[in-house]
């Protein structure tokens, strides 16, 4: 679940994320599946936002045509601002050319699958957009993963080239997939390459150790420069995209629960997503923005509103490696971004930073927090400290991600993830019987049609046909619309503990602990228990230079949270398990607990 927080400066509460109908399947008569409820029975027309039209109609388009018109309109605009190094939009554009035409010339064709196994760099921007333009499909792969997790991606996606760095914890996990000859090739791009000369210099220097020598490997044979790829004439062969029914992107989900399943997002899905989001905010949106690009850009969020939504707008993107807060601290201070999409987390660090008083935040505009539910106390302390304020949107990797928004103006409704995007229809079906729509106010799971919504997942048709109902992709989140249209969110139905046939949602729980001035982040997940079956379990990292226990932590719960609800487990950690975008993660912890003997006796 990806969910999306717009802080803007002028008190304008707006939000970001998208979805789509179902795009056509492989019978090119079979039309686009499309609503046939009469449009002025959704509630949420009631009170749509003035200059926005819920039925407008979007063009469907390959996602490279996006760069190439930025290129056309604004080639002198800087498009990447990497560790001090700036590149225009003129220049990327000659780079994806060449970079194209060399793919083409190792054999990439349209479909072939090539992965980017990269942190957030120029190279990332460089490859993604020449693979699209080479004809190829995008494998956005996580460079934590261990080998052994991208050997199961690279197999089930049948990915054939992967593009890396010569950095070597990078480079080696590539040369261990090509040795398992799950990789046919492997090009590896130069990191020294792409900093200014001085820097290039002393990291030679200083951090050469750090570097792969790629020349020397026994696979050298596989291995390809990535100035062997950009040492062309820069003239790809076209290639002719049919964005409604080809694939740009396969974009895996977190396998939370199991392995991760590839999503495949095709032209349209993500061309008609960043128009979307323009058509929801475009008057909080100014000519020339400066983005910062701290989330990882092979996760689905940072991809569409970052890379894809600032290279359509022509916006600076600031591209920061890999998170750390003073780095982070300093980016801001020295690059004045003035859009910062970041993860709860992320504010939450900055919040509790004892730097933070000193930081002037005042360029930016607006923030997009996703990836995970916007704590209430968190919200108001970032308010408090940036003068902005923060409203929710939501959305998912099967849906490109965005799929709703609170309004941009003062109609926005705390708590609520907002209204459905233009184009796309919210329906909240019972959890037994997902044909079964509820009415107003009753929970139930949120199912989503609209342009952005993925035709499936890769090579998996049982589970695709399981998570659509008709139309309607299948979230697997529990919530509820009012009257007006707002949908709130309760919590993931994966995450929902069932005790003794009561339903109790963790995200509850931890909104209530949120509140006690000690706690900086919690995690609650279900635990086995021999009476009633699940009982929460609270895990908790106290803020700096503060102190409670179990026992005040029950006893400040005990107003706030019914008795069934109560943590039966509290435990105080230092850290509590993230994922690479920085989002808390229960899978590590559900994990560690049935792995752990007699965790639960």
């Amino acid at each position: 679940m990806v969910r999306i927080t717009i802080v803007n400066t002028s008190g304008i509460r707006s939000n970001t994320e998208s979805q789509t109908i179902r795009p056509m399947r492989k019978s090119k008569k079979k039309p686009v599946r499309k609503s046939t409820r009469p449009k002025g029975t959704y509630p949420w027309l009631n009170g749509y936002p003035d200059g926005v039209k819920w039925d407008t109609r979007f063009k469907a388009e390959p996602l490279n045509a996006v760069l190439s018109r930025t290129i056309e309109r604004h080639g002198d605009r800087i498009c990447t601002h990497f560790v001090g190094k700036t590149i225009t939009y003129g220049e990327i554009g000659n780079l994806v050319d060449r970079c194209a035409k060399g793919l083409q010339n190792i054999g990439v064709r349209k479909g072939t699958k090539v992965g980017l196994l990269l942190p957030n760099c120029p190279a990332y921007v460089i490859f993604y957009f020449g693979i699209l333009k080479a004809g190829g499909i995008v494998v956005n792969c996580n460079p934590l993963y261990t080998v052994e997790e991208l050997d199961h991606q690279i197999k089930d996606s049948e990915t054939e080239i992967m593009v890396t760095l010569d950095l070597a914890v990078l480079f080696e996990k590539a040369e261990g997939l090509l040795a398992r000859k799950a990789l046919d090739k492997a090009v590896v791009c130069s990191f020294t390459d792409m900093l200014t000369p001085i820097k290039s210099m002393l990291f030679r220097i200083l951090k050469s150790k750090t570097l792969a020598r790629s020349f020397n490997s026994e696979l050298k044979s596989r291995i390809i420069s990535d100035r062997e790829i950009l040492g062309n004439d820069g003239r790809p062969e076209p290639v002719e995209i049919e964005p409604e029914r080809d694939v740009a992107v396969l974009q895996y989900t977190g396998g939370t629960t199991g392995l991760p399943k590839a999503a495949m997002l095709t032209h349209a899905n993500l061309t008609i997503n960043i128009q979307q989001v323009e058509a929801w905010c475009a008057d909080l949106l100014g000519e020339k923005e400066r983005i910062l690009a701290i989330l990882p850009l092979f996760h689905v969020f940072a991809m569409t509103s970052v890379l894809n939504f600032g290279v359509a707008r022509g916006y600076e993107i600031v591209l920061m490696p890999r998170f750390d807060i003073e780095e982070a601290l300093k980016l801001i201070a020295k690059t004045q971004p003035t859009i910062f999409p970041g993860v709860p987390t992320i504010y939450n660090a900055i919040l509790h930073h004892p730097k933070t008083k000193s930081l002037d935040l005042s360029s930016l505009k607006f923030c997009i927090s996703g990836g995970a539910a916007l704590p209430v106390e968190v919200k108001r302390g970032f308010e408090a400290l940036s003068g902005c304020s923060l409203v929710e949107g939501y959305g998912l990797s099967e849906t490109s991600p965005v799929a709703t928004c609170n309004p941009p103006h003062d109609s926005a409704v705390e708590g609520s993830i907002g209204l459905p995007l233009p184009a796309t229809v919210i329906s909240i079906r019972s959890i037994d019987d997902p044909k079964k729509e509820l009415p107003l106010g009753e929970d139930g799971e949120i199912c989503i049609a609209g342009p952005q919504v993925m035709p499936g997942y890769w090579q998996k048709p049982e589970e695709t046909k399981n998570t659509f109902t008709g139309e309607f992709f299948r979230s697997g989140d529990v919530g509820h619309m009012d009257e007006n249209g707002f949908i709130f969110i309760v919590d993931r139905l994966k995450d929902m503990i069932n005790a003794a046939g009561f339903k109790i949602y963790p995200r509850q729980i931890e909104e209530a602990i949120y509140e006690h001035e000690a706690v900086e982040e919690v995690t609650v997940i279900g635990i086995e228990d021999e009476y009633r079956g699940e009982v929460p379990a609270a895990y908790i990292k106290l803020r700096e230079g503060h102190s409670a226990t179990r026992e005040d932590i029950l006893e400040f719960l005990e107003p706030k949270i019914s008795k069934i609800e109560m943590p039966r487990d509290i435990e105080f950690r230092d850290e509590l398990p993230k994922t690479m975008i920085g989002k808390l993660s229960k899978k590590e912890l559900r994990e560690e607990r049935s792995s752990a003997p007699n965790a639960d006796e």
